[in-house]
Order: structure tokens, then sequence, then C-alpha cells
């Protein structure tokens, strides 16, 4: 079984939760303290040995494009200037891996993005597909998590988080059976159930390693239950046929972005351990709870 070196990043959605500021900009491109989501969840794909990242982008998404490439202005001007930290950092961002770009004409669901950047993906390859939501707060990358559960069972894993009772109808959430140190064998997804049919209270967070198979049945879908191609048919066909998907409870903190206050949290959760601003942050937090006593 070889590595997984390649990863999928749909990011063709239009970020409608966060406009105006997606208005003109990408939602992946909102920055959590000084970095883009997206740059935070390509150096958690880098960390567990990605090396090439295929964006599936759409219509007004070339800011993602330019981020990850080489920048002569900014560069020659910082040289100029003597900030060779700052050139250090920009030149780290554009080093991270091999990147590709794919366009999604239409907004035909995930499965669809993952179909038009299928024909970069070798016929037995298999690859991470990661989501624009999935920050992780965490000591071991995510990716590599759901790396190691591939490497040890063979077949297609999906990241797992648990979360409370009233957030379940917010997201796909499994039945299965664990297996031991935070594994599971998949037997069934249920899609934003209401609390009394929730079969777990662990969902689905983006982080997935999906196997041939898994392509295989994507480009035989033309259209899903919900309208779209999905990804979560995929994962049903496949149980169908009597094959085995994996979850796997990710150990750290997911810092879903894909929520106002989500994205306020996750940027002072990372804030208080930036250290050029931490101390400072941590004292303001206080000053503001004492106001409000």
């Amino acid at each position: 079984m070889s590595k997984i070196k390649k990863a999928i990043f749909p990011v063709a959605g239009f970020g409608t939760r966060f406009l105006p500021a997606t208005k003109a900009q990408p939602k992946e491109m909102l920055p959590v303290v000084d970095k883009p989501v997206i740059q935070y969840l390509v150096e958690q794909a880098v960390a567990a040995g990605i090396e090439e990242i295929i964006f599936v982008t759409g219509r007004g998404k070339r800011a993602i494009e330019d981020h990850f490439d080489y920048s002569f202005e900014l560069e020659k001007t910082l040289v100029e200037k003597n900030k060779l930290d700052l050139v250090a950092k920009v030149q780290a961002i554009e080093r991270l891996a091999k990147f590709s770009y794919v366009r999604q004409p239409l907004p035909k669901g995930d499965g669809d993005a993952i179909n038009c950047a299928a024909h970069l993906i070798g016929q037995d390859e298999a690859i991470l597909v990661m989501f624009g939501d999935t920050l992780y707060d965490s000591q071991i990358s995510p990716v590599k998590q759901v790396m190691d559960v591939y490497e040890k069972y063979g077949d297609s894993v999906i990241g797992l988080s648990e979360v409370q009772p009233e957030e379940l109808s917010q997201f796909g959430v499994i039945d299965g059976i664990p297996l031991g140190d935070d594994v599971y064998e998949i037997k069934k997804f249920v899609e934003k159930p209401k609390i009394k049919d929730a079969p777990s209270n662990l969902v689905q967070v983006g982080i997935n390693i999906i196997t041939p198979d898994i392509l295989r049945v994507l480009k035989t879908i033309d259209c899903g239950k919900s309208g779209e191609i999905r990804l979560a048919d995929a994962y049903e066909a496949l149980l169908q046929e009597g094959r085995v998907i994996y979850g796997k409870k990710l150990a750290g903190e997911w810092l879903d972005t894909g929520n106002k206050f989500n994205f306020i949290k996750a940027t002072i959760k990372l804030g208080l351990k930036d250290q050029e601003i931490g101390a400072k942050l941590k004292q303001f937090i206080k000053d503001t709870n004492r106001e409000f006593k």
C-alpha cells in the first residue's frame, strides 16, 4: 500500500454565511490571526506527508491561487526594506507543496468537485479530501490521524468529532461499531438528523481518506439524493456493496470555521497561542470579563 501524497481541496463554494465579507474574496481566505484559514489546512496536510495539493475552485477564487504563488513584487519590496523575517514567511507559503488548480464550472456538489479533479489522480491511488471548515487545534495533525487508520486497515477513513446534541442537526452523523483507539467501523450515515433520530454524537468533520473505489462510484452518480453529486452518496453506495468504511474520532479541538461565532472563537483560541499577541489578548479578555461582571 503506497503512501498518500495528494490531496483535493474543494473550495468552490460561495461562503454566503460570511457575506458581505465574501462578496469579493473567498471564505477560505478570511484570516484567523495572521493566516487565511486555507493555509492552516494546507499546513495540516503537509505535516502529514502530503506533497501535492489540488484546489477545485470556482468563480472569484483567484485569491487562493495568488496566495500560494510566488510574489516577486512583494518579496522584492521586503528585501529592499530589510524585512528578511517576513521574506522567509512569504517564501515558506509557496514552498509548502506542489499546487494545482481545477475549475468546477457549476456548483453541483462536493462529489462533483472531486470528479473535476479525478484526472489528476492515479487509477489505484488513495487520496486525502479536505474541506474548508476543518481547522484543528491539536498536537498531532488531524490528517495524520486519519492516515494512520488508513495505513492500518487499507479502506476509506472519515475524520469524526463529538458535538453537543443541539448541534447534531447541522451535520452528517455516523452509526458505527467501536474498534478501539477511537476508531469505528461505520454502518450508516444519517444526514442532519433530529436529536431523537441521531444514532450517535459523532459527526463528519470534512477530513477524508478516499480509496479508488470511492472515485469509481462517484463517476457513476448523475444526481444524488439531494439533487447534487455528494461524497456521502458514494459512501452509502459502497456500504451497500458490503465494503468497509472506517471513522476516526480525532484528538484535539475542532475549530469549525463554518459560521461567524465559531470563526471568532477559532481566532481567539489561536490568538491566545500566538507569541506576538497572546499575552495582550489574554489580558484584554480578563479586562473585558471584569467589565461584564
